[in-house]
C-alpha cells in the first residue's frame, strides 16, 4: 500500500467522456447516462483498499440518501485486476450487491478513464455541476482508518448540497487520501511528476 493523495484536478475542468461496463448489469455507463441530473459525482473506488473499506457503508448511504435527487453517482474501479483480484469485475459485483449500492459501479480495464480524470487514489471523488464543470474534488470527510474521526461524509455532502441548491461551495477542499490506484505495469500516468 502506498499512501497517496488526490491530484486536485483544476476546478472548472470539464468531465472527460467515458463509456464503461457496469459490473452488475453489464450495461454501458457514460456521461449521457446522467444527462438529466443537475450534478454528477464520480468516485474512484475499489474493493480491497482499507481506506475504501473504512468508508464503504457511507458510500452506500450516499447512494441511498441521494437516490431520488438530482445527483447522479457512479463508482469506477481502475485497479489492475490481474494483480489485485479483489478488484476484478466479478468481485466488484459482489461488493456492489453486498453493500446495496444504488449507483452503478463500473470497471475501467484500460485505466484510461482514471488517467483522464487524473485519479490517483482510492477513494478519489470528483463532483461536477449541470454543465459538467468540476466544482469539488477531494476528501469525503476527515475520517481515516486510524484517526477515530466519524465517517459522515460531511465535506462531500456539503459540496453536493451546495451544488444541488445553486449555492457556492464554501468548504475548504482537502485532498482525499488512500491507497494508490494499482496501475498495470508500464501504464503508470505521467501526472505524478
Amino acid at each position: 500500500m502506498v499512501l497517496t493523495a488526490s491530484t486536485m484536478l483544476a476546478i472548472g475542468t470539464k468531465a472527460p467522456a467515458f463509456h464503461l461496463p457496469e459490473v452488475v448489469s453489464g450495461n454501458q455507463i457514460s456521461l449521457d447516462t446522467f444527462k438529466d441530473k443537475k450534478a454528477l459525482l464520480i468516485m474512484f473506488i475499489c474493493r480491497h483498499c482499507p481506506f475504501v473499506k473504512h468508508i464503504e457503508q457511507e458510500l452506500a448511504n450516499l447512494g441511498n440518501d441521494y437516490f431520488n435527487s438530482d445527483l447522479g453517482i457512479v463508482g469506477i474501479s481502475a485497479n489492475d485486476a490481474q494483480n489485485y483480484p479483489a478488484d476484478a469485475p466479478e468481485s466488484l459485483k459482489e461488493m456492489s450487491t453486498e453493500l446495496g449500492f444504488k449507483f452503478p459501479l463500473c470497471y475501467d480495464e484500460t485505466q484510461e478513464v482514471a488517467k483522464a480524470y487524473t485519479a490517483a487514489c482510492t477513494p478519489d471523488f470528483f463532483l461536477f455541476d449541470s454543465e459538467r464543470n468540476l466544482v469539488y474534488r477531494g476528501q469525503l470527510d476527515d475520517s481515516r482508518p486510524s484517526n477515530n474521526q466519524p465517517v459522515n461524509g460531511k465535506d462531500l455532502r456539503a459540496a453536493i448540497d451546495a451544488v444541488l441548491n445553486n449555492q457556492p461551495i464554501t468548504i475548504e477542499q482537502k485532498p482525499s487520501i488512500g491507497c494508490n490506484i494499482k496501475w498495470k505495469q508500464g501504464n503508470e500516468p505521467d501526472y505524478f511528476g
